[in-house]
């Protein structure tokens, strides 16, 4: 069964850094783009970062300059630092996997979503 576990969530002061990881795991192979994702109360989930397989990264206009995504492909690893948190960057970020191949399932999956990891900034 493939599972993307997400840690480092917690409780931080403004101005302060989390680190958030994400590891994909269930015998999968070829991951194509990474990202993180947020939702924070009564608003949609939005894009926060993404990376591809050639380490291509892209950013909201929110969080540029103080986020840093990058992965760690013998792992099936990626991570989120978060810098300069603000009370606003508060949310359950969500960690994605657009596709990959499963040896279990002999095919592609697509969309994968871990359970998500709680961000709270505030004093």
């Amino acid at each position: 069964q493939v599972q993307l576990v997400e840690s480092g969530g917690g409780l931080v002061q403004p101005g302060g850094s989390l680190r958030l990881s994400c590891a994909a795991s269930g015998s999968i192979v070829n991951i194509q783009t990474m990202g993180w994702y947020r939702q924070a109360p009564g608003k949609e989930r939005e894009l926060v970062s993404t990376v591809n397989s050639r380490g291509r990264t892209n950013y909201a206009d929110s969080v540029k300059g103080r986020f840093t995504i990058s992965r760690d492909n013998a792992k099936n690893t990626v991570f989120l630092q978060m810098n300069s948190l603000k009370p606003e960057d508060t949310a359950v970020y969500y960690c994605n996997v657009d596709q990959a191949y499963s040896f279990t399932y002999s095919g592609n999956l697509y969309d994968l979503w871990g359970q998500g990891t709680q961000v709270t900034v505030s004093s």
